[in-house]
């Protein structure tokens, strides 16, 4: 006889309330309820088989996402692409799935360069021994990805977040997630336009500018690889 723990009902819960948020903000996203209506609990319920406490859990979260409200007498409906809260890292991923867009990807990093060159730079005069560890493995994977070694996507992405929890601000931290999700798309874009994948050079300079302790010059080195995405979504 051999003791194996039985499954925990809280667990399988949250996977099917997470399930149906999921079928339901691709569908907000895509357009599904442009010309029609959002169904009621009972109707989302009967329609994918969960309990009403799964869609009633699953509509919460879309609320708190700004995907949907709820009216007086009107029911929960669709809120304007305007109100949903785009650092959410589930929103974000289901509008860069949805139909391609050029215009959200030169938005995004908009933003990155209000953010990300700062960043560098507090991560050269905070950063520690551990940070430009983390850094400096970023861009040993990313020349690694080079030559067929390791994922050159994922590289480019841990080199980014190692400077972002680098900046030691709590802040540019949190927003990991969110660039960890759209730099899947945006990377992926450029590296399509280019024929290859990140300069190493430059992202060695960021690197080599926060080892050095420079912070503008750290800062000036990032400013340059964003710019140089901003140009190349300008002229897609």
């Amino acid at each position: 006889m051999t003791d194996s723990a039985p499954p925990v009902a809280g667990v399988a819960g949250r996977n099917l309330t997470h399930g149906m948020l999921d079928t339901l903000g691709r569908a907000i996203v895509t357009g599904r309820y442009e010309t029609r209506p959002f169904p009621t609990e009972a109707e989302i319920a009967k329609t994918h088989g969960v309990s009403r406490s799964v869609t009633r859990e699953a509509v919460k979260m879309l609320t708190a996402k700004g995907l949907v409200s709820a009216r007086p007498r009107q029911g929960t409906v669709v809120q304007p692409a305007s109100a949903w809260n785009l650092f959410d890292t589930d929103v974000l991923r289901w509008t860069l799935e949805r139909k391609f867009s050029v215009e959200l990807l030169r938005h995004f990093n908009q933003l990155r360069i209000a953010i990300e060159p700062e960043a560098a730079a507090l991560a050269a005069r905070f950063g520690d021994a551990a940070d430009i560890a983390a850094i400096r493995s970023g861009l040993e994977q990313m020349e690694a990805g080079e030559a067929g070694l390791a994922d050159p996507l994922e590289a480019d992405i841990a080199f980014h977040m190692a400077i972002l929890r680098a900046s030691k601000n709590p802040f540019y931290a949190q927003f990991q997630s969110v660039v960890s999700t759209a730099l899947r798309t945006s990377i992926r874009f450029t590296n399509r336009i280019k024929g290859r994948s990140a300069n190493i050079a430059d992202h060695a300079a960021v690197a080599d500018a926060i080892v050095a302790r420079n912070p503008d010059s750290a800062r000036i080195a990032m400013s340059r690889i964003i710019g140089d995405v901003l140009t190349l979504i300008g002229e897609a």
